[in-house]
């Protein structure tokens, strides 16, 4: 596995103008962050290179971010994944528990690097 500095993320969502607002704001944090439209993408990225924490949007064209979760999981238990949705309603989904934090949408990205950092420290622990 190769080695890098700053911790890798990726950010999957459908929505052009929130993956830009999340990149800019992750990357001010100090991250190096990819994105992707949808879960192909992210499949497809995984194949290339590994990430201290996957950031999945729910309600994706295609493959929702439920069942790219769950192809996750079965590829590497331990990758962190966070869901972010609109739709709180899905935390009480049982397919969205593997994931390490289940966070509510926002433009204000406070709980958003607030998650990241908590997985981050729990992954070094």
């Amino acid at each position: 596995m190769e080695t890098h500095m700053k911790p890798r993320l990726l950010v999957a969502d459908d929505e052009k103008n929130l993956r830009a607002l999340y990149q800019l704001d992750l990357e001010e944090e100090g991250y190096e962050v990819e994105t992707a439209a949808n879960a192909a993408e992210v499949l497809e990225r995984m194949e290339q290179k590994d990430y201290d924490v996957i950031v999945l949007d729910i309600q994706m064209p295609g493959m929702s971010g439920i069942d790219l979760l769950q192809k996750i999981m079965a590829r590497d238990k331990r990758q962190p994944v966070i869901l972010n949705t609109a739709f709180p309603s899905h935390r009480d989904n049982f397919m969205t528990w593997p994931a390490d934090a289940y966070i509510v949408k926002s433009s204000d990205t406070t709980e958003l690097k607030q998650a990241i950092q908590k997985v981050l420290v729990k992954r070094s622990a």
